[in-house]
């Protein structure tokens, strides 16, 4: 069945409500066709507009300039037959077609000057600016590389007067920016974009393209966080546009630039037909150089064969896609340059597939660890020569006597060699090499019990008996790492006694001793969790540290000596925290830390700093849980490993989030989630760091950026590692951002998702709100039906949780609801809102405290009911009221409104504003009914109410009263 012009219409809007692609291109087509047949012409301009409008805002903009050919050859054959906005827009879209030319290779450039010179000679004779005309030429003139023609047409541009044909102010500025940009005046592009970015002015596709736009240029003026900001903010805006591929690209780009290579991987994959899409060529060659851009620096990284989506539908590595993405690139470029007559294009793309790195790492806040770079092949570092070998074994040695962190990978490099050169080594070497093999943390717990028997061993041979007991102390130590608890103490026993017989005899240092007492620690400390008295092990292992701290008092001073000692004080805080005194332990972590840094090992004050940190949160010192905090992440500034970390950046977090310092707290969050992912722990710790962050955010009010940290931490966010709470407060968080983004539907789906979990949980204060919240949203949206569901669901748990002033603003939402068109009608409404009366008149005589409060609740629904019932009226009370139903309604109005007056005045002065609201309805009411005395008396008294009064509602009250005056005739 033919569908009528008015349909026709409607069709046409609603599909260009419709996210842009392939699939509204495609209903533009058959709506049209159907328009074709329908005979009116006005209809046939208005599809042939809507075309041209998908068209261009789509992958396909090449097929666009068909139905405005039909369309100028309708308005040259007859004119009359264009209404004003037909007119309107035939000239706007000369705009897109005549510049637009450009981004088609395959267009003569002859054709496009040609085009361009008919557009201003049509826009002189129509009598508008050109402005737009002298904006087209600035962009050929860019995309020739014509700068002289470029500097001529901006300057015209400029000084052209704005009209209605001009481009919207956002997407002028930011073609003004982009022109200073490349000129090389990049802070004053950033000031030009301004208005765009602070929300001044925007449009459907600003400040999407200005966000992009700016991101190479704030990283080069060195204002990185704020490029950040901008990528989070931005590609959220353009992720859903598909004519967007520039944009799109931009954000490659800057990923690629930033060392967050893996980011742009996952932005490649989200569009796998750009790769593919020839509807623009232009944007195509953009897509293509960042690709190439990108797939480059990962193969110089040294992941050359990762596997990457890419076009064809198929898997590339990392090289084959940039000689793939490069080749295309240049090929598209070629053509542009043919067509142009010069070698700008190629030129261009070849810088910008060539950029070096910005910055080497900046992170982002969404999870994408970065690769761990990886030397080619031909860049592997050859082994050392035997002669090295000497060199090696004195900087290990150097490094183990200062036991710095480093010493580790200095004996692996000894090792390494060792493995090819052992003929070289005598037993003490070897000794050394196996000890550290050993302490390597990946080598398992029993593998490396031998490798410390064998250097005990060794070491014993080679004359050194402090060394061996050390050793053999390492040994028992690894033994309880195997889970060995029974035997380890047995087996320390030996070593412990043998290096302090030693240590009396002279043959071992109080070094050696040392260690071999801390080793016997560790296992009583280790042993507690498994112990079947556990009072009775905490004592052996309190009588153990004191020997411990016995012994090396008078030895403080000797080399390595002083760590035992301030590994010692950091079990006893353990030891004292364990018993209750937390005061205690503070005190000795404290000390502990203390010592580490005294004997010059700052490194190994990390960990009593965080236990300081800790401790000092749960007393309520954020001072000096803040302190400490810092300093731990200071002092593990020598630690390459990215888990502790992260771990430490958290723990900042929740003291700075204590100390009310969200900003600070942001800032370390986003170092914590960096740090996860790097750890590969992007799923885990990562994920809580970046639900904390995008809850600073939101805090902050930087909502887009919270918006985009939020939506991307959510699929990682399971309820077995993270529990169900974090996921409800990601989604109501979420929900937060999208309402203050404007996007009410899917800040509603988000709470109920959120609602569907906590309504599983014994307290339902929770659920009720998400519900409440859900249908908030859902309201606003216009989506009634499941608003109305979402309220009700709210006000039956509001009801169960006795909140009658929670319930009571559900049903009279309800009420709202149910006069929109298409929905339940008056009759139901005003039985909702005689529902929620009856609520607050049943619950008034037994809350003696809250009376006031609930009458104030019931005065409101008063209010809201006189309201909705003048509101349902067809017309006015008057000539267009012939059987006297308006009237009735309206007096009716007017009795609901006296109720809420009166109950407003019971509750008190508290409510005199919302007492005062009330009045002047009710007069504006009675001047709709000729009750002129009436409605002037209470506007008078309202003035008098507030004849001297200037704050609140005063204002607003005094310019309304004196509005209903003049109304009647009386001012």
């Amino acid at each position: 069945m033919s569908l009528d012009a008015t349909t026709l219409r409607q069709a046409l809007w609603d599909n260009y409500q419709e996210p842009e692609g392939p699939a509204r291109n495609a209903r533009a087509e058959r709506l049209f066709a159907e328009i074709e047949q329908h005979g009116d012409t006005q209809l046939l301009i208005d599809g042939l507009n809507h075309l041209m409008q998908v068209y261009n805002y789509s992958s396909e903009p090449d097929k666009m300039f068909v139905p405005f050919a039909r369309l100028l050859r309708m308005w040259e054959q007859r004119p009359e037959d264009f209404d004003s906005q037909q007119i309107h827009s035939l000239f706007w879209k000369f705009k897109w077609v005549s510049s637009g030319m450009i981004d088609q290779p395959h267009i003569p450039l002859a054709s496009i000057e040609k085009w361009q010179a008919e557009m201003e000679h049509r826009y002189r004779v129509a009598g508008h600016s050109e402005r737009a005309v002298r904006q087209g030429e600035l962009r050929i003139a860019r995309h020739l590389g014509d700068m002289e023609r470029a500097e001529r047409a901006y300057g015209a541009w400029q000084a052209a007067d704005r009209d209605d044909k001009s481009d919207c102010r956002a997407c002028e500025l930011r073609n003004q920016g982009s022109w200073q940009a490349d000129r090389g005046a990049e802070a004053d592009a950033l000031e030009t974009w301004r208005p765009v970015l602070e929300g001044e002015f925007s449009c459907a596709h600003e400040p999407h393209a200005v966000l992009s736009s700016s991101l190479l240029p704030l990283l080069r003026l060195g204002r990185a966080e704020e490029a950040r900001a901008h990528h989070l903010r931005g590609y959220r805006l353009v992720r859903p546009k598909e004519s967007m591929r520039s944009a799109v690209a931009q954000h490659v780009e800057f990923c690629a630039l930033t060392g967050n290579e893996a980011r742009g991987l996952e932005i490649l994959a989200e569009r796998p037909a750009y790769f593919t899409d020839t509807g623009e060529p232009s944007s195509l060659l953009d897509f293509l150089a960042v690709t190439a851009l990108l797939t480059d620096r990962l193969t110089a990284l040294g992941h050359g064969e990762q596997s990457l989506p890419g076009p064809g539908g198929r898997t590339w590595s990392a090289r084959e896609l940039a000689v793939h993405a490069r080749e295309e690139a240049l090929v598209l470029a070629t053509r542009f340059d043919e067509r142009n007559g010069n070698a700008h294009t190629t030129a261009t793309v070849r810088e910008r597939i060539d950029r070096a790195p910005l910055l080497d790492r900046l992170p982002l806040g969404v999870r994408s660890a970065r690769p761990a770079t990886v030397k080619p092949a031909a860049a592997v570092a050859q082994a050392p020569a035997a002669s090295d070998l000497a060199s090696l074994l004195a900087e290990a040695r150097r490094l183990s006597e200062a036991q710095h962190p480093d010493a580790l990978p200095a004996w692996a490099a000894v090792a390494r060699v060792a493995d090819r050169e052992s003929s070289n080594l005598g037993e003490r070497d070897r000794a050394e090499i196996d000890e550290h093999r050993a302490m390597d943390p990946r080598v398992p717990a029993a593998e490396a019990a031998q490798l410390f028997r064998s250097a005990a061993d060794r070491y014993e041979a080679a004359g050194e008996p402090g060394k061996a007991a050390a050793a053999g102390a390492r040994a028992a130590y690894a033994i309880c790492l195997d889970e060995r608890f029974d035997e380890a103490p047995a087996a320390v026993a030996g070593p412990v006694a043998r290096a302090l017989a030693l240590h009396a005899e002279g043959s071992a240092t109080a070094r050696q001793a040392a260690h071999a007492l801390l080793c016997r620690v560790r296992i009583l400390s280790d042993s507690i969790r498994h112990a079947e008295d556990t009072g009775a092990a905490v004592t052996a292992l309190e009588e153990a540290v004191r020997e411990l701290l016995a012994f090396t008092e008078p030895h403080r001073t000797e080399p390595g000596v002083r760590t035992a000692v301030a590994e010692a004080l950091s079990f006893l805080g353990n030891i004292t925290a364990f018993r209750g005194s937390a005061e205690g332990a503070a005190d000795l972590y404290a000390r502990s830390a203390e010592e580490y840094v005294a004997a010059g090992r700052p490194w190994y004050a990390v960990e009593p700093e965080s236990q300081l940190a800790g401790v000092s949160r749960h007393l309520g010192d954020l001072e000096t849980a803040e302190r400490a905090s810092r300093a731990a992440l200071e002092h593990a500034a020598h630690f390459p490993e990215p888990g502790g970390r992260a771990r430490l950046h958290l723990q900042l977090v929740e003291t700075l989030a204590d100390a009310g310092k969200p900003e600070e707290a942001a800032e370390h969050a986003l170092e914590a989630a960096h740090w996860a992912d790097e750890a590969g722990e992007g799923t885990g710790i990562g994920a809580y760091a970046r639900h904390k962050l995008g809850g600073f955010l939101l805090e902050l009010q930087r909502v887009d950026e919270s918006a985009a940290v939020l939506e991307a931490v959510l699929p990682d966010l399971t309820e077995d590692d993270h529990g169900d709470g974090m996921i409800v407060q990601t989604l109501w968080w979420l929900g937060d951002c999208l309402t203050s983004l404007g996007e009410p539907r899917e800040a509603a789906g988000h709470w109920l998702k959120a609602a569907d979990i906590a309504q599983g949980w014994p307290e339902q204060r929770d659920h009720a709100m998400l519900a409440n919240l859900a249908g908030q949203a859902l309201y606003r949206a216009e989506l009634n039906s499941e608003a109305e569901l979402a309220y009700q669901r709210a006000g039956e748990l509001w009801r169960g949780l006795g909140d009658v002033h929670a319930l009571v603003r559900t049903l009279r939402v309800r009420a709202w609801i149910a006069v929109r068109e298409g929905q339940a009608g008056p009759e139901v409404a005003r039985e909702l809102m005689a529902a929620a009366a009856h609520e607050c008149e049943q619950a008034i005589p037994s809350d003696p405290q809250g009376r006031d409060r609930l009458r104030a609740e019931l005065a409101d629904t008063y209010r809201q009911t006189a309201e909705l019932i003048a509101d349902s009226c067809e017309g006015e009370p008057g000539d267009e009221d012939p059987d006297g139903t308006a009237r009735a309604a309206y007096e009716e109005a007017v009795s609901y409104a006296d109720k809420a007056v009166s109950a407003f005045a019971q509750a008190g002065e508290d409510y005199t504003e919302l007492r005062t609201k009330s009045e002047l309805m009710a007069a504006w009411l009675e001047a709709d009914l000729g009750r002129t005395a009436t409605a002037e008396g209470r506007a008078r008294g309202v003035l008098a109410r507030y004849e001297s009064v200037e704050e609140g509602a005063a204002p607003d009250r005094r310019k309304e009263a004196e509005a209903v005056l003049e109304y009647l005739g009386r001012a």
